[in-house]
């Protein structure tokens, strides 16, 4: 397994305080990066849809949508060091892939470029390694972009989030199965939680070693199938693990339906391509994959950080954590 640790203590301040314009800002992970990159010192602008207190930061309201928004909302003729997003579609479907995931980036980084960003830190998705999907050419599209912009670079593609990996919590405390797809073997992850994250995008600022590169990265640990995740939950609540095995060939009909259903009536199609999504998380690890033999590989995902999936369990069961799950969980 590979360590990936940070040289910068997440409680000293950064050796070069920069003025960050900061997109994606009011999700859970956009909102724990822009915490670490205050605590660090840093001069940190959110360019957001409409208004939300995000401590310690200058809240901007505009639409990341409009090139002129852009500009006079957000930037706002003013000098930045350093683009940061943790930016996403909500949906994943085609349409709002391309706008955000690909043309709202493009078009923040020209508008970056003219108010003197140099440096670029994204949040990307480890997923990207086998696209099949809209967001991810999207991603990849942007990705590419970014790279052959000349502009120094930090491309970080996580594993799984705790908050996509924590829907069945309530389900099983109410005494119901856990779901898996298959016999709950068919992937495997390293669940990285928000803060651990944020503190590794954190160090992209200043951590030399993480300039001009796509950075996977995981959790801390080895990796864990659904199956194990639910193995550890039953235990948590001290029960006897329960399990209903979902195949995989109900994904397939689901698409199936819809897909044709989808000629006659939109929404269906949009619906459709939600199920693929699910069917892609449903049937692909979360984890490095090795060009050469075709497979994904636990030992070659590196981590960080100390949080773990099954302490998050622990603190959701207990009350001192409460879940936001994703637009992508499965379940």
């Amino acid at each position: 397994m590979i360590k990936q640790t940070s040289s910068f203590p997440t409680d000293r301040g950064s050796p070069h305080p920069r003025r960050i314009f900061m997109l994606g800002a009011t999700g859970t992970i956009g909102r724990a990066t822009t915490r670490a990159l205050v605590r660090r010192g840093h001069q940190v602008v959110c360019f957001v849809r409409k208004h939300a207190d995000i401590e310690g930061a200058t809240v901007r309201i505009g639409d990341v949508c409009a090139p002129a928004s852009l500009l006079r909302d957000g930037f706002c003729g003013e000098r930045f060091d350093t683009l940061v997003s943790c930016m996403a579609s909500r949906t994943g479907v085609p349409e709002d892939a391309w706008a955000i995931d690909y043309q709202a980036h493009v078009d923040a980084l020209e508008a970056a470029r003219v108010a003197g960003v140099g440096n670029v830190v994204l949040l990307s998705a480890i997923c990207v390694q086998k696209p099949q999907l809209a967001f991810q050419h999207a991603k990849l599209a942007f990705e590419k972009v970014l790279v052959d912009s000349g502009l120094r670079h930090s491309i970080v593609r996580p594993t799984a989030f705790f908050k996509s990996l924590s829907g069945q919590v309530e389900r099983v405390k109410k005494g119901r199965p856990f779901l898996v797809f298959g016999d709950g073997t068919l992937t495997a992850c390293k669940p990285i939680s928000d803060d651990d994250l944020a503190n590794y995008l954190a160090d992209c600022l200043d951590d030399e070693r993480l300039h001009n590169r796509v950075l996977p990265i995981g959790g801390p640990g080895s990796a864990i199938t659904p199956r194990q995740q639910g193995e550890h939950l039953f235990a948590l609540l001290g029960r006897k693990p329960r399990f209903k095995q979902v195949p995989v060939a109900m994904l397939d009909a689901i698409i199936a339906i819809l897909s044709t259903a989808g000629r006659i009536v939109p929404a269906l199609a949009a619906k459709a391509q939600l199920a693929r999504i699910g069917r892609y998380y449903a049937t692909e690890s979360m984890l490095v994959l090795d060009p050469a033999t075709g497979r994904y590989d636990a030992d070659a995902t590196p981590s960080t950080g100390s949080d773990t999936l099954f302490d998050y369990y622990a603190r959701l069961i207990s009350g001192d954590a409460s879940a936001e799950r994703g637009e992508h969980a499965v379940f």
